[in-house]
């Protein structure tokens, strides 16, 4: 809460369009004092503050690391092409390296596609993997973002197989970095779309919308911080709302936990985060005024503030360039307007944790589902090719300056150095101090590995 504000509208001016008002259920409820205290509550379940405030304390308490790292992962929905943008094919026929050029970057004999300039420039601080074995993954973010072969897209009610994402791994195992803060946040649209969740891990640890997020945390007119942080009324309300929600488990279990989380609700911290007015004009120009750049400032926003994990998607299936006919176009006129936001928001969001101090601490992931085919079809687009994908990495501390793996000719299949979604897994959980080995619990009281099929970290870059 910005400090003097209490007024809707007022606090809500610094905050993105995207977020903005009637952006969500949770924004109109609260118009009273009681308004407001169930929808916190709503908001706090949704978050789950007090299962991420208890995780966090059991970790200090187990002697676990809780060394501030956190990861941002930019969901490039609708599969980009591999060959259009990180592994071009200068000496293939036209139909198979497509109808952009290519330019030289910062490491010597590694080449981008010539529309990702600031790309090239910042090559010593990324590694480009051109080997990642996305067979298992279908039309939907569930396979890669849970980083689990064996979680896939089966259109029978299951989808997922119980398997939840990196995110909800997260959350679970490592929680927020500041107490009271959600450990895992969505920045999308289409939420079902392109956000994969806790699966039979439990909702507690499903990502939270920032879109719901940020309605929620705003106080309603006339109710101020002074009148909410009294405490002897405000137990008062929450005992009359757990007698509303008819003694539902979660709200009767949040003990402390529940209040620590009201702490952090008047005292402004995540309201904050969402402000993006605190920025001068200057930042938020290097971000750009673009669905993806306007969230990736606030997903470092969100990082500083104490998220664990936070995924950005501009737009549902934009990336899906199978030709003209289509809504998102081909090659030509479909990617080619997205690469220079591509190439705007990586070069901003490194550079910008990295003047920080957060780069080491902060891993960067941009991918999609899948790559594109290797042959421009007669549409002028590529479809769908789950044979190999490339994506990006940077920061997390991890070494940079490479490019690991490698396709044939044709960019059709890997050539050297397959990389597995289990492999990606098993380097993030690395980053984030959870030991690869940890188990969770599924609904028959199975223990279920978080790094399935044998993945481990990818050693080229620890």
């Amino acid at each position: 809460m910005i400090p003097g504000c209490n007024r809707v509208e007022h606090a809500q001016s610094g905050l993105l369009p995207w977020f903005g008002p009637g952006s969500g259920d949770l924004l109109r409820v609260g118009s009273s004092r009681r308004g407001f205290l169930q929808t916190g509550l709503k908001g706090l379940a949704g978050l789950s503050l007090p299962a991420l405030l208890h995780s966090r304390a059991a970790a200090t308490a187990a002697g676990r690391s809780t060394r501030k790292t956190s990861v941002i992962l930019f969901w490039l929905s609708g599969g980009p092409s591999h060959i259009d943008m990180w592994d071009p094919k200068p000496d293939a026929p036209r139909e198979i390296r497509g109808p952009f050029g290519h330019i030289p970057t910062k490491l010597p004999g590694v080449h981008v596609c010539e529309h990702l300039p600031l790309t090239a420039k910042l090559m010593d601080k990324l590694t480009i993997l051109r080997s990642v074995d996305c067979s298992s993954s279908n039309h939907t973010p569930i396979t890669m973002q849970a980083g689990n072969p064996l979680a896939r897209r089966t259109n029978d009610g299951e989808d997922g197989g119980g398997y939840p994402s990196m995110g909800s791994v997260a959350a679970k195992f490592r929680g927020p970095n500041v107490p009271g803060m959600p450990a895992f946040i969505g920045l999308a649209d289409s939420w079902k779309s392109d956000v994969w969740g806790a699966g039979q891990l439990g909702n507690g640890f499903d990502p939270v919308n920032g879109k719901e997020l940020a309605g929620s945390l705003t106080l309603p007119e006339g109710l101020t911080v002074d009148r909410l942080g009294d405490r002897h009324t405000l137990q008062e309300n929450l005992d009359r709302l757990k007698r509303s929600f008819d003694e539902s488990p979660a709200v009767a279990a949040a003990d402390r936990y529940t209040q620590q989380a009201f702490d952090v609700l008047t005292s402004g911290r995540a309201q904050r985060a969402f402000n993006l007015e605190e920025e001068s004009a200057a930042v938020r120009a290097a971000y750009g005024n673009t669905s993806m750049g306007e969230k990736a400032l606030l997903a470092r926003r969100l990082v500083e503030a104490g998220v664990t994990f936070v995924l950005v998607s501009g737009a549902w299936g934009y990336f899906d360039h199978h030709g003209d006919e289509v809504r998102w176009g081909g090659i030509e006129k479909g990617l080619r307007p997205l690469l220079p936001r591509v190439d705007q928001t990586l070069h901003a969001i490194v550079t910008d944790l990295e003047s920080r101090g957060l780069l080491d601490s902060t891993l960067i992931l941009m991918m999609g589902e899948f790559g594109r085919a290797p042959v421009i079809n007669k549409n002028a687009g590529r479809d769908h090719w789950t044979r190999v994908m490339s994506m990006v990495m940077a920061g997390g501390g991890l070494k940079h300056g490479q490019v690991i793996g490698s396709t044939d000719s044709r960019g059709s299949d890997i050539a050297t150095r397959p990389i597995g979604p289990s492999d990606l897994a098993a380097t993030v959980f690395h980053h984030l101090g959870i030991d690869p080995s940890t188990h969770w619990i599924d609904r028959q009281g199975r223990p279920v590995p978080i790094v399935t099929q044998g993945g481990s970290p990818i050693s080229e870059l620890i």
